[in-house]
């Protein structure tokens, strides 16, 4: 296969105080970044003028554990931060070309929930919104929702499957032209446009339609964030961009071929799917420099928060009893996150790390790809993988915010530029154009126009 050509997408990842596990403690971090909206604003607006594709924001509806000795001593519990869906509208009104996408979970929201949230920031934004859409791992959030245990892995992807397409089935409520507000004739909308859903399924009872207009978008674009069988198949079917996690180009390549091969029995083209992993970027104008800048934030990780977070990484396993400078166990299967626990352990195996090693290991991208040195040997890296096929783009999860955001508006991205690899300025004004994803026709037009689309895939 050629190496390709072309520009490549960014997203900005925004974490309060930064991605790495002691970003919080780092002296140029916001310790309360999580609930200063100004933060949030900055970095949105230095995003923007950069030309990023989108910002991103995580989201979890419960602590992760009960463990006060660890909770106390992170901020990457969710224990005091905005609500994305909240904080991307309020950045709607500040921003105005880059796009918005937040995360939202299959397994403790309902569908018409979320339809009418994300059709609303679509409106709001005037077509840049995005749903990471996400299935929850954690029984904590299980149990804020009147569950004493989550759903099982098989069963909360399945519910998330019909959750998917009745959203879907909701966004395409009415006709992008069903609106007429005619004063004269006295007529609001057009009735032959306007579509009930009625769905009946397993897991939902959907009436409709949707109380939001068809959106600028058509819909916001779809992100998917699961990289397990059956997180890659729901990718497959109804996502538009994929956030995941490779350590290798080798597996990165790998990755990125099995999941777009899957798109032709759902009537999808290649390009209807953006690729997108996760990159931890630590850069300096020296290879010393940005070691150093490494080297300070892991000194900052305190062993009770290291060893929490490879337990939690590892599928909620507890590792306390086992000795931090010994290897890590043999694990039971997870109902959790499936691929990021099988991602821990191959990593652990291969580099023959310890259980301290491993959390310095992972302290900084929980899993991602980590790249520390110069603007020109992260460019090299981030171009390599890009030309062989193995990301649409990139996710950058900046170790410590401010700083490490603007460290590489200043000093990757004109490298990346050089190489014909970066936009200088934006070519439209939605997220869908930023990504080169089609806008969906609706249904009743492609069938007006004899198209047809299968029934379980979000158009795209």
């Amino acid at each position: 296969m050629a190496q390709r050509s072309g520009f490549l997408s960014l997203g900005a990842f925004l974490y309060p105080s930064g991605h790495h596990i002691a970003a919080w403690r780092h002296p140029d971090a916001k310790a309360d970044a999580g609930i200063d909206f100004k933060h949030y604003v900055a970095l949105a607006q230095a995003a923007e003028a950069a030309k990023f594709d989108l910002v991103f924001l995580a989201d979890g509806v419960g602590t992760r554990g009960d463990d006060v000795e660890f909770l106390s001593r992170t901020a990457h519990s969710y224990q005091a931060q905005f609500e994305p869906i909240t904080l991307l509208s309020a950045l709607a009104a500040v921003t105005e070309r880059i796009g918005l996408i937040g995360t939202a979970s299959t397994s403790f929201n309902e569908p018409y929930h979320i339809a009418r949230k994300f059709a609303s920031l679509d409106h709001i934004s005037g077509g840049r919104a995005g749903w990471n859409l996400v299935t929850s791992s954690s029984e904590h959030e299980a149990h804020n929702f009147n569950r004493e245990h989550h759903f099982a892995h098989a069963d909360r992807y399945e519910r998330a499957a019909e959750f998917a397409d009745v959203v879907s089935g909701l966004w395409n409520s009415w006709e992008d032209d069903a609106f007429l507000r005619d004063k004269a004739s006295g007529r609001y909308y057009d009735p032959a446009r306007r579509h009930v859903l009625g769905h009946k399924g397993k897991h939902f009872q959907v009436h409709g339609p949707l109380n939001v207009s068809r959106t600028p978008q058509g819909h916001p674009v779809v992100v998917q964030a699961g990289s397990s069988e059956a997180g890659k198949e729901l990718a497959a079917r109804t996502g538009e961009a994929v956030f995941t996690a490779q350590q290798t180009v080798e597996d990165a390549v790998a990755f990125y071929a099995d999941v777009k091969g899957r798109l032709a029995k759902y009537g999808r083209e290649a390009d209807d799917l953006k690729i997108l992993p996760g990159v931890f970027p630590v850069v300096g104008h020296s290879e010393s420099e940005a070691r150093e800048k490494f080297e300070q934030l892991q000194s900052l990780i305190d062993p009770v928060v290291g060893l929490a977070l490879v337990s939690s990484l590892s599928g909620g396993f507890d590792l306390s009893g086992y000795p931090l400078d010994g290897p890590i166990p043999e694990l039971p299967e997870t109902n959790a996150s499936k691929s990021r626990q099988r991602l821990l352990i191959d990593l652990a195996r291969r580099e023959n790390l310890t259980i301290r090693q491993l959390y310095q290991r992972v302290a900084g991208a929980r899993g991602h790809w980590q790249l520390v040195g110069t603007a020109e040997q992260i460019a090299d890296q981030l171009e390599e993988r890009f030309r062989k096929y193995g990301a649409d783009g990139y996710n950058i999860m900046s170790p410590v915010l401010p700083g490490g955001l603007t460290d590489f508006i200043a000093l990757v991205l004109p490298e990346l530029r050089r190489r014909g690899l970066f936009r200088t300025e934006y070519a439209g004004t939605t997220l869908r154009e930023h990504l080169g994803l089609k806008r969906p026709a609706h249904p009743a037009a492609q069938a007006s126009a004899g198209q047809t689309t299968p029934t379980t895939a979000i158009a795209a």
